[in-house]
């Protein structure tokens, strides 16, 4: 892939990222990485598990951060 294409493909990618936080969808690659790094021990969620989560928070007013 030449530069320019990849700096199409990652502008794209940093745009939709901002337009699903614009949202309120949280990003779950984001979150996967995070975990990996930071957390090994802990299970990585589905996508499903991780949503109903993030939503729940959201809404209850339950959802700090980890880190």
């Amino acid at each position: 892939m030449n530069r320019s294409m990849q700096a199409l493909e990652s502008g794209w990618k940093c745009a939709v990222q901002t337009a699903r936080l614009c949202c309120g969808v949280p990003d779950y690659d984001a979150y996967v990485k995070h975990l990996r790094e930071h957390h090994p021990e802990r299970e990585v969620p589905d996508y499903k598990a991780f949503f109903r989560e993030r939503q729940e928070a959201r809404y209850k007013g339950t959802g700090g951060r980890c880190c």
